[in-house]
């Protein structure tokens, strides 16, 4: 089975799955004779599982364990309930200091972070986690970056047409060759905006950063 099919059947991308055979949570055989990945049904269902257990935020790592036979299931998922039950606390925790500012503070000249900060890092000795800031910040570093390269980019690929618009202008009509530049460029931007999108919709997803986490 190619890796196309395997994508249409599990609804899982070629990114994705060359990702878990990169961690090892999926080993196709090869084809002998072009050496090739040859999927078999036993990979579809390894990775409908892994599928079902990373959408409930189960890390890598236990994944990985629990193919080994190093932890049962019940033991993953009683680990995870953890967590979730970890992560609802905090996400009470922030509610509970954003309704305790909003009740205190009015008016940004009056916020004291130092104080505040400090009663955040008195909580979080107490088990409270709040927000990774320094995540946050690269992700926004990331996106920011993208969409000026495509601008630049696209800024590029606009100001090439400037002679041909000229040239058109002195020639008084528009010839096959120039017909096939300009549609050419069409495709060529549109196809910078789509990567731009996808580019967002990865670094959304948390990326590189979520593996590291994982």
């Amino acid at each position: 089975m190619k890796i196309y099919q395997v994508e249409e059947i599990v609804g899982i991308t070629k990114k994705n799955i060359r990702f878990y055979e990169d961690e090892g949570l999926l080993n196709p055989e090869r084809n002998p004779q072009n050496g090739y990945r040859d999927y078999t049904l036993k990979d579809v269902r390894e990775l409908q599982k892994i599928k079902l257990l990373r959408k409930l935020s189960i890390p890598l790592e236990d994944i990985r364990l629990l193919q080994k036979g190093n932890q049962s299931l019940g033991q993953i998922l009683n680990r995870q309930i953890e967590r979730l039950n970890q992560e609802q606390k905090n996400a009470e925790f922030m509610k509970n200091f954003c309704e305790k500012l909003y009740s205190e503070i009015t008016d940004l000249n009056t916020l004291d972070p130092v104080q505040y900060l400090s009663e955040m890092k008195n909580l979080e000795k107490g088990g409270a986690e709040f927000m990774d800031v320094k995540n946050k910040d690269i992700n926004n570093r990331k996106k920011t970056g993208a969409i000026i390269s495509a601008i630049v980019f696209c800024s590029l690929v606009l100001l090439g047409l400037i002679p041909l618009v000229l040239a058109i202008h002195e020639v008084g009509r528009l010839i096959w060759p120039m017909l096939i530049f300009f549609i050419v460029t069409g495709f060529v931007l549109i196809g910078t905006i789509v990567a731009l999108i996808m580019r967002i919709k990865e670094i959304n997803k948390g990326e590189e950063i979520e593996a590291l986490k994982y």
